[in-house]
Order: structure tokens, then C-alpha cells, then sequence
């Protein structure tokens, strides 16, 4: 069961890091709350996952503009257009706010249509998505 668990944490939060809707953190607030794994491990799990989910968006980035304009890609032109004008603005520093649940994605595939680096992205990402799982563990361990 354990181990069915912590699969589908991580395929949930690697969905959630992705252009499709989903809700890593009910999953994670819950494990927690069951107490039967590490908080420590089920953060890294769920970073892990939202952090490839991540990478996702920036290979689509990469390839964006052969699909930017058809109907059933689910990044609308004007927020990819919001994204990449807040990522020319802030530069790679904006991807500090890819955890943010509007918007964040969005920033993660504008970051692969301005071609950041894999490297820096995958860094400041990580940061990002690992602090956000931190103080939400916190947070629900410190109300459990």
C-alpha cells in the first residue's frame, strides 16, 4: 500500500507540474497526515515529481510555436504572451515563482521558448517547488 502511495504522490505531483490540471498538494497534506513515511522523503518525492513535470513544460516551450495557435493546446496565447513578457522582465529569476498555482506553469514553458538553459532552470525550479512542499509540510505537521 505504501508503496502505491508514494507512486501516485509522485505521478500526481509530476501531473500538477504540467499544463494538466491536478492537486499534489491534497496528496501530500494527506501522507503526511498518515504518518507512515518520512515527511522528509514524501518532500522529496513530490519535489521530484513537480520538478520533471517541469521539465516537461520547458521541452514544450522549446517547441511551442508549431502549437501555440491550435485549439486544443491548453496554454492560452495570452498567458504565454503574460509569462514571457514576466520572463523577459524578471529573467530567470521569475522561475522562483513556479510553484505558484496561476501562472507557474506558464512560466515554466516561457522559459523554454526564450531558451533558459536546462541547468539553471532545473536549479531555480528545484528550489522553488521543494521550498513550497517544505512549508506546506511544516505547516500540516505543525496542525496535525
Amino acid at each position: 500500500m505504501d508503496d502505491f502511495a508514494i507512486l501516485g504522490l509522485f505521478a500526481i505531483a509530476f501531473v500538477a507540474a504540467t499544463i494538466l490540471p491536478a492537486q499534489s498538494e491534497a496528496a501530500l497534506v494527506g501522507l503526511l497526515v498518515a504518518g507512515t513515511q518520512s515527511p522528509l522523503f514524501l518532500v522529496a518525492v513530490a519535489s521530484l515529481g513537480n520538478v520533471l513535470g517541469a521539465i516537461v513544460n520547458w521541452a514544450l516551450g522549446r517547441g511551442i510555436e508549431r502549437f501555440r495557435d491550435r485549439r486544443w493546446f491548453p496554454v492560452t496565447p495570452s498567458m504565454l504572451d503574460r509569462a514571457t513578457g514576466w520572463y523577459r522582465r524578471w529573467g530567470r529569476w521569475s522561475l522562483l515563482l513556479s510553484w505558484a498555482p496561476f501562472g507557474g506553469d506558464a512560466l515554466t514553458v516561457a522559459a523554454g521558448v526564450l531558451r533558459e538553459p536546462l541547468w539553471s532552470f532545473v536549479l531555480l525550479v528545484t528550489i522553488a517547488k521543494t521550498a513550497r512542499y517544505l512549508v506546506l509540510a511544516v505547516a500540516t505537521l505543525s496542525l496535525a
